[in-house]
Parts: structure tokens; sequence; C-alpha cells
């Protein structure tokens, strides 16, 4: 039997932002039998939103988190028997930097197809709209909590944006943001240049690209606001 398909289903970065997603979600929503998704309760919600009929207990549910042992052992019973997949991550688009890439990794493996969708995603949105290097950019995730670690990779970092001429982003919790925003303006040159792109696709969005010299000079409250942060020097 041929392996069912896999759709990465995009989910709005908001509650109800629904403007930011294309139609073709609906159906492709429509021809799975199960899915995999980082919160079931609000993936529910998000679906009767796009399509109210639809029934949800007629549907095979699995919450991943990093694809343990019993959750891809379901996921690739339920491919090899035919069934399509929805994978869903919380915000944004399953596998880039939120849950999925185990369970996509595993659908290839199985030779199944793997439909991606489109939809936003916050770190590609920040980048379009920063100004900066869109040829040569690294993702970095997650910096390091602790304060004298976390500058020493800032520092890196902006070496390696002038280095390559390449833009560097990465993200922090929601309320660290502020720790982070200050750290950047204590260790990095006053002409690099800084792109805080917070609230993105929500009615409150802000993308502001300045040098740290006048970051210096502006106040911004981050605190529990999601945000990118990208960095040219």
């Amino acid at each position: 039997m041929k392996p069912g398909k896999v759709f990465l289903i995009p989910a709005p970065l908001y509650d109800n932002a629904l403007t930011a997603l294309p139609l073709y979600l609906l159906p492709a929503i429509q021809q799975c039998q199960a899915f995999f998704v980082e919160n079931e309760k609000t993936t529910r919600r998000y679906f009767k939103l796009l399509w109210k009929e639809m029934v949800i207990d007629d549907y095979a549910w699995f919450t991943i988190h990093k694809a343990e042992g019993d959750v891809l052992a379901h996921f690739k019973q339920l491919l090899l028997q035919g069934k399509n997949i929805g994978i869903v991550s919380e915000a944004g688009c399953p596998g880039i930097a939120d849950p999925g890439q185990i369970l996509v990794a595993t659908a290839q493996q199985l030779k199944a197809t793997v439909h991606p969708l489109v939809g936003p995603n916050s770190i590609i949105l920040a980048l379009m709209a920063s100004g900066m290097n869109g040829q040569q950019f690294a993702f970095e995730g997650y910096l390091p909590i602790d304060t004298i670690e976390r500058k020493q990779k800032l520092k890196t970092l902006e070496q390696l944006s002038k280095q390559h001429n390449s833009t560097q982003i990465f993200i922090e919790t929601p309320y660290r943001n502020q720790a982070l925003l200050q750290d950047i303006l204590q260790v990095c040159k006053a002409n690099t240049l800084l792109c805080v792109a917070v609230d993105v696709t929500a009615p409150t969005e802000q993308i502001i690209t300045q040098t740290i010299a006048e970051w210096k000079q502006t106040q911004l409250p981050l605190h529990k606001r999601p945000a990118i942060f990208l960095l040219q020097a």
C-alpha cells in the first residue's frame, strides 16, 4: 500500500488572525484523517473557525512535543495504512523553530509525499521587512540564558555578520526580551544594524530597523511580546 500524504499546516501567529492564511488550507485539512499537533485544544479551536461543520471527534488526534516513541509509532502506523496526516504547530509553520521535524523526517524515510503549505512565519516576515541581507542569513534560535554566555554569543554573531555580510536572526522567550535587548545594546557596536520585529501580523505589529546608537535613544516595550531579533554588522 502506498503511504498516506503529510500536510504541513500553518497556524495563525495570533488568535483569530485568519486573514494571514491562504484559502487552500481548508481543502488540505479536509483530506486528512489524523492530526499531529503541538496543542490539541488550540488547534481544534482554530480548525472550527475555518470549518464550522467539522466534527472534531471524527479524526484521530495526537500531541507532539519532541515526537516521543509512542507518538512516532502511531505516526508511522497511520502513514503506512494510507492515512493522510496533518502536522500543526502552535503558531507559524511546522518544523521552522517549531515541532514537526522528526515526523517529517520519518515521512521522508517512508517515501511519503510531504506537502508544505504556505502560511505566516514570523522569522521570514521579519527578514522581509528588515531591509537586511536576504541572500545570506542564519537563524540561531534561542541564545544562552546565562548573561555572560549570551553576551559572548552576541559578539560572535556580530563578528559572523561582518565577516560574511550576513543577517543573523534569533529569538527569546517573551518575558526575557527586554533583558536581551539591553545586552545587545551593551555589547554591539554603534553602527551595527538591529531590527526588532514585534507582534508580527497582529494589529500591534512593529518592525523597526535602526543602528545600535539609534536604539539607545528608542523606547520599545518588549516584555511578554513575541519578538524576532535581526542583526547585521
